[in-house]
């Protein structure tokens, strides 16, 4: 079974879910290929994987430069289609984008079945067998596939030699121009700037003080705030599912609910009726799916956005960027103009969150949860390492949280966790390092450690 595995390298290593599903590949198949786009300095990155056994391509050219998600799939789909495959495996996104676009988009382009967030891949006898977070599935080939980080890369052995990069470029490729790089990118990044949104002031308390605290703030009225949006609105936006129905409603004159229907149905739809934005939810049927109408349409999307803004004509979509406090402001200059947004998804009175500071106490940290009655949650670190199912996961790529009080343990507080639970009336923050970046976005502090709670 010959298997190609996409890999992105940021900041000279190789993304972590495409380590995940290079290991993935070579448990499958001894035909592996590694296809990568970036500048020849990724060849110092790319070399070492040929001591796996794996063939190694990189795609390599100036006009390449600045491709977002559409302009990337359409480029690595054009090398695809000159390779034999029976699967494709991709990461479930890269760490400095999180988008999880370019392998719906192009699974699409390709003409390949689809399943994204798997944990595990077997074949037995051609048929792929697939565990994900959204259940089991079975496909035939060709597909594919994206992997949660559930595989740890093998080292090579010592034995094994280093073998050529094959380095490709458009006079190979011939691709067309007008859909590489910035010129060929339908979305554009028109500002970033600094995240202060959703800091608040700290004020640090005793381990002693938390359950009487708890126990009064459960006690508390709290009255609804309705978040009204007073600029421009647009005349009409479609919303894809009523999840998304109140962010649309807050920036347009006339909302359209769209039922959850196939990507191809509604982009079908979008080509007879040509809404000029589409809307759906960043949860993980939004992920797959949007990515997918998008391709089809040959529009921009803009994942995971968690403000939006319009200046009557225009949508201006809002991100956190690179992984860090960086807020992106973009814009689509293609039609339909389409987002997933972030909405709010849980509103218990008590969620738990355990960060990757708890691996070592989850039991603590369920009896904890237990003890006040509340909901249990995670950072996304604390997933990856096995500690908690996808479900509970808090953050951008996650779920967002608007519940009474929200306790963060263990948490360091990346901008993906905090953007999340903004919705929250009290953020109380345990962590042994009084530096952590949770505690700018807390109301209450607590330096310890969670097993002196």
């Amino acid at each position: 079974m010959k298997i190609i595995v996409c890999v992105k390298v940021i900041k000279g290593e190789l993304n972590p879910f495409d380590e995940s599903a290079l290991e993935c590949a070579l448990s499958l198949s001894n035909d592996v290929t590694v296809l990568s786009m970036g500048p020849r300095s990724c060849e110092d990155v790319l070399k070492p994987l040929t001591r796996l056994g794996a063939k190694v391509v990189l795609i390599s050219d100036a006009l390449y430069a600045g491709s977002d998600t559409l302009a990337t799939s359409y480029i690595l789909s054009t090398a695809i289609k000159n390779m034999e495959y029976d699967i494709i495996l991709c990461g479930r996104q890269s760490i400095d984008g999180d988008t999880a676009q370019v392998g719906p988009m192009l699974s699409q382009m390709l003409g390949c079945s689809l399943v994204t967030n798997a944990l595990s891949v077997e074949v037995k006898e051609n048929i792929i067998f697939t565990k994900n977070r959204m259940g089991d599935e079975t496909l035939n080939s060709p597909a594919l596939i994206t992997l949660e980080r559930g595989y740890i890369l093998r080292f090579p052995s010592i034995f094994s030699k280093v073998g050529d990069v094959s380095v490709i470029d458009n006079s190979v490729l011939e691709c067309d121009v007008t859909k590489c790089g910035l010129a060929g990118s339908p979305t554009k990044v028109l500002q970033s700037f600094e995240n202060e949104h959703g800091k608040r002031k700290c004020k640090f308390i005793t381990p002693a003080d938390l359950l009487p605290l708890v126990e009064k703030l459960k006690n508390e009225n709290i009255k609804s705030e309705e978040i009204i949006y007073s600029g421009v609105k647009l005349k009409s936006v479609w919303a894809v599912g009523e999840k998304v129905l109140e962010k649309a409603k807050e920036i347009s004159e006339e909302v359209v609910l769209i039922e959850e229907m196939t990507p191809e149905e509604i982009a079908q739809k979008a080509i007879n009726e040509k809404p000029e934005v589409i809307l759906w939810n960043a949860d993980l049927w939004g992920r797959k799916n949007a990515p997918v109408a998008a391709a089809i349409l040959q529009t921009g999307l803009c994942a995971d956005c968690t403000h939006l803004e319009t200046d009557g004509e225009t949508l201006f979509m809002y991100r956190p960027a690179h992984g860090g406090n960086i807020t992106a402001k973009i814009k689509c200059t293609t039609k339909p103009q389409m987002a997933t947004v972030r909405t709010k998804s849980e509103s218990s009175d008590i969620i738990v969150s355990g960060g990757k500071g708890v691996k070592n106490n989850i039991d603590k940290l369920h009896e904890f949860a237990k003890k006040l009655n509340a909901q249990l949650g995670a950072s996304r670190g604390l997933v990856d390492l096995n500690g908690a199912p996808y479900e509970h996961q808090v953050g951008l790529t996650g779920k967002t949280v608007s519940p009474k009080i929200y306790i963060a343990i263990g948490i360091s507080g990346a901008i993906h966790h905090t953007v999340a639970i903004e919705g929250a009336k009290t953020v109380i923050a345990i962590n042994p390092d009084k530096n952590a970046r949770i505690f700018e976005y807390a109301d209450y502090g607590i330096i310890a450690e969670f097993d002196s709670i």
